[in-house]
């Protein structure tokens, strides 16, 4: 028995000494950390008694792995990882959207598409031979991976050859190469340089994911570049009511104007979610209508109201007080009769007979809006904020009041909000036919009508900033549609990924010169980790006894622009315990 076991014990020691093979190792170092290694046997593999036996100990594992620079394999590691979480994510969603949203109606397209214009084995053949290069995941996830290897290896890069070259044996070439050294000795060229790893982006085919990608980077800097400039006084004086919310009118007059005229530069969602609380305005079927009756289609309607506007706002001629006029509406607006023709006969004009056929009076249905959107509205953002509330449950456990009453509120502000901002851009079409002529500004004032419904977002001015920014974005994306489709300008092929690099260099640039201008700092952490510094905060900092007091006022002031960034009013009672478990979260 003593020889059978200490033969077997032999047999293991001799498994456990043997050398592991180099492409082992080197497989396993771009896989794992030495760090990770050590978690990853103690809790699995420690508890497997055959995997034990096969697997190195965590200390042989780090004596194999580690190098005397581990900077490049932990870029590779990072990068890999990076490829699997976004690839894994997008197939994620894809199932989730085919499986739970569109419910089979993506398949069902398919194939009437097959059965249109082609036969059933030319689509499956399609699907069977395309590559897997060729699929969006894929090249969205590799260009993200290499995004993030080259900006590792270049920021690397740059940076020991800056500190090379400010060294006395790079004196010579300082000299020779006077233009080229102030270049590479900037304190800003190793952020701007390695931002050329950018230009990976296009490996992902142009799509408006791309566009949204690159626009929302666009948005962002200019956000960071405001930030710096109020750190350095510029907007010292400004007045009390200055602020992100002013984008908000600019932003809904353009979304609106496009939405009338220009619907295929429009985001989908955005109309759908202004059409569903419109039903004041915009009329659907009745359920007691006639099927043989044809009823214009919601989109049907506003295209109406497009054309309404090009025949510079015609008068309304009611089919009750003159029967015998053969034909009431123009020759291209007799898809809307069916809501028109019934219509009050004190209506006046054409538009209000669309929009309030059974009421003559503008300013009652404009009531009328509130009272019938204003309840259901509130209920939709009760359940949004309710829902995000769940992320910030210890200031509820601490302090219920005044937690409840936060969110009372938010959520009040932004139902008023949303609701006077759809009201008002429909109303105004009633107001501008009261004050203005027909024929001036025929079709500029829905531009007019989406601005004043914008500066409903005064109300929001504390805490909407980031729904203020979205809208901006939604707003230049569609502006750079609409100038490209009536040629106002060209499009430029690869522009999103010019802008894409173009933003990234200052963003990386601010953080190098003022790390505080960047906003969040979940941001500051990735772009720290970006970098390769690992995920730290530059900005973060202690209010320890004994600092001084330029160094508290600039805490305070960060605090500040955090607390606004993150939407919680300053003047909230336990503001500051929810910005912290905000920060603890991301």
């Amino acid at each position: 028995m003593a020889s059978v076991s200490s033969g077997s014990s032999g047999s293991s020691g001799s498994s456990i000494g043997q050398p592991i093979d180099p492409i082992a190792r080197t497989a396993l170092r771009y896989s794992l950390s030495a760090r990770e290694y050590k978690l990853l046997h103690k809790y699995l593999i420690a508890r497997s008694k055959s995997a034990r036996k096969r697997a190195p100990e965590p200390k042989r594992y780090e004596r194999a792995v580690t190098g005397p620079d581990d900077y490049n394999a932990a870029a590779i590691r990072a990068s890999l990882r990076v490829f699997l979480a976004s690839f894994i994510g997008l197939k994620a969603w894809d199932l989730f959207r085919d499986k739970v949203l569109t419910r089979g109606k993506a398949v069902q397209y398919a194939f009437q598409y097959a059965i249109r214009y082609r036969s059933t084995d030319d689509l499956c053949r399609t699907k069977i031979n395309q590559s897997l290069w060729q699929s969006p995941n894929v090249r969205l996830s590799s260009s993200l991976s290499l995004i993030l290897l080259f900006h590792r290896f270049l920021y690397r890069f740059l940076k020991r050859l800056r500190s090379s070259l400010l060294t006395e044996n790079g004196e010579p070439f300082r000299r020779r190469n006077t233009r080229i050294s102030k270049l590479l000795t900037s304190r800003l060229a190793p952020a701007v340089g390695a931002s050329f790893a950018g230009f990976f982006l296009s490996i992902y085919p142009s799509s408006p994911l791309r566009t949204t990608i690159a626009i929302y980077v666009f948005s962002r800097a200019l956000e960071f570049t405001y930030n710096h400039l109020e750190d350095l006084g510029y907007f010292k004086n400004r007045p009390w009511w200055f602020g992100s919310w002013l984008l908000m009118p600019a932003a809904t007059g353009q979304l609106l104007h496009a939405f009338v005229f220009d619907r295929d530069c429009f985001p989908e969602s955005y109309g759908s979610f202004i059409l569903k609380y419109s039903g004041t305005y915009v009329h659907r079927r009745p359920k007691d209508c006639s099927p043989k009756l044809a009823w214009p289609r919601t989109y049907e309607i506003v295209d109406s109201l497009a054309e309404i506007s090009r025949l510079r706002w015609p008068p309304f001629v009611s089919p009750i007080l003159f029967p015998a006029k053969k034909n009431p509406l123009p020759q291209s607006l007799t898809a809307i009769s069916p809501i028109t023709s019934p219509a009050h006969p004190r209506t006046t004009n054409l538009s209000c007979a669309l929009l309030h056929p059974h009421d003559p009076s503008c300013l009652r249905t404009y009531l009328t809006f509130y009272l019938r959107a204003f309840p259901s509205i509130a209920r939709f953002f009760t359940i949004i904020f309710g829902a995000l509330s769940l992320l910030r449950y210890r200031s509820f456990i601490k302090e219920p009041i005044p937690a409840l009453n936060r969110l009372a509120k938010s959520i009040l502000r932004m139902s008023l909000f949303i609701t006077g901002a759809i009201g008002t851009a429909w109303g105004s079409i009633c107001f501008f036919q009261q004050v203005l002529p027909r024929k001036f500004l025929p079709t500029q004032r829905w531009f007019l009508g989406g601005f004043l419904g914008g500066l409903w977002a005064f109300l929001e001015r504390k805490s909407g900033r980031s729904d203020f920014l979205y809208s901006a974005r939604l707003s230049l994306d569609s502006l750079w549609k609409v100038g490209v489709k009536h040629g106002w300008w060209k499009s430029v092929r690869g522009g999103d990924v010019y802008l894409f690099v173009g933003s990234l260099m200052v963003i990386q640039a601010l953080y190098e010169v003022n790390t505080k201008s960047v906003s969040g700092a979940a941001v500051r952490k990735g772009l720290s980790w970006v970098n390769g510094e690992g995920w730290i905060d530059r900005a973060a900092v202690r209010d320890e006894e004994g600092e001084e007091k330029g160094k508290r006022e600039e805490i305070k002031k960060l605090e500040e622009r955090e607390m606004k960034q993150a939407g919680v009013p300053l003047d909230d009672v336990g503001a500051e315990s929810t910005l912290k478990e905000l920060n603890k979260g991301a």
